[in-house]
């Protein structure tokens, strides 16, 4: 017999509708297998869509399995953070319970709620990042698709779940301005097995509704993405290069991104990054836009 599912639209990373980045959550995944996740993220369409479902581990909260329309993913940050909202929302963990444990494929992720309703904040924990070099062919490859100066790139890849090429622009105004190719991106993206390029670049003028220290943008042709509008694991890959590779613009252990504005949205991302253990946060509000059910005959 057919079952009828709950299912919501949010919009992650931001307080307004329309405005962040858009996540599909089914909250009673179980009993869906592999290929109907799948399936069903490939026909929303959007970058991603999770699947809430009940926790393996006595020690969490609830588990989430996150879909791109291409592959699933260990670990993504919008979906992270709504899925969490969204747990809250069809009362799927205590209320006013304001730390989580999120179950995922990357593992065991703290999950810390502040406020309520439409003054929630919801910060997620990222898994443990490494970092790692490219070698000269990719180098070449990642500053073509960027037209930037090979011999001033400071470019690394990080995996932090999903697999991220990172790269510093600088400036704000250069990442605004940028227009990549999209198609030597993809193609380094399916050479190195990494989800996309994602470039960053200081705000030297205060952003006067976020006050946002940092341009961010997020691009993942590989999986049919042209440009991710607010992404959380790109900004937690961000965050540990600056650990990794040095942080000459004086970004510190929290600051605030802006990311979207290119492609219509207008997203908030706070990050953080704890100086005695390293981990790193990603955090932002949410905006419920649909809530209702489907059936899957």
């Amino acid at each position: 017999m057919p079952r009828t599912r709950r299912f919501m639209q949010l919009d992650v990373f931001s307080s307004l509708p329309l405005l962040g980045n858009a996540l599909a959550v089914v909250i009673d995944g179980d009993g869906l297998d592999d290929a109907t996740m799948q399936a069903f993220a490939c026909w929303t369409n959007l970058s991603e869509t999770t699947f809430l479902l009940p926790p393996t581990r006595a020690d969490a909260d609830y588990r989430v399995r996150i879909f791109t329309p291409r592959q699933e993913l260990p670990f993504s940050g919008h979906p992270s953070v709504g899925s969490a909202y969204a747990a809250i929302e069809s009362a799927l963990v205590p209320p006013g319970k304001f730390d989580l444990v999120q179950e995922c494929a990357a593992g065991l992720l703290p999950v810390r709620v502040k406020g309520r309703g439409e003054e929630r904040i919801i910060h997620v924990q990222a898994p443990p990042a490494s970092v790692q070099t490219l070698d000269a062919r990719e180098r070449a490859q990642l500053a073509k698709a960027l037209h930037l100066d090979l011999t001033h790139a400071r470019m690394r890849l990080v995996d932090n779940g999903p697999l991220w090429l990172v790269c510093d622009l600088h400036s704000a105004a250069d990442v605004r301005q940028l227009q990549p190719d999209l198609a030597l991106i993809a193609t380094l993206s399916q050479a190195t097995g990494a989800v996309g390029a994602c470039v960053f670049g200081r705000e030297l003028t205060r952003d006067a509704r976020g006050d946002a220290a940092m341009a961010v943008r997020a691009f993942c042709p590989a999986d049919g993405i042209p440009e991710d509008p607010v992404t959380g694991s790109a900004n937690a890959a961000i965050m540990a290069f600056l650990a990794e590779v040095g942080d000459p613009a004086g970004y510190g252990l929290h600051y605030r991104t802006s990311q979207g504005r290119e492609v219509g949205r207008d997203g908030y991302i706070e990050v953080m990054r704890d100086a005695a253990t390293g981990a790193i946060s990603i955090g932002g509000a949410c905006a419920m836009g649909i809530r209702g059910e489907f059936r899957l005959d």
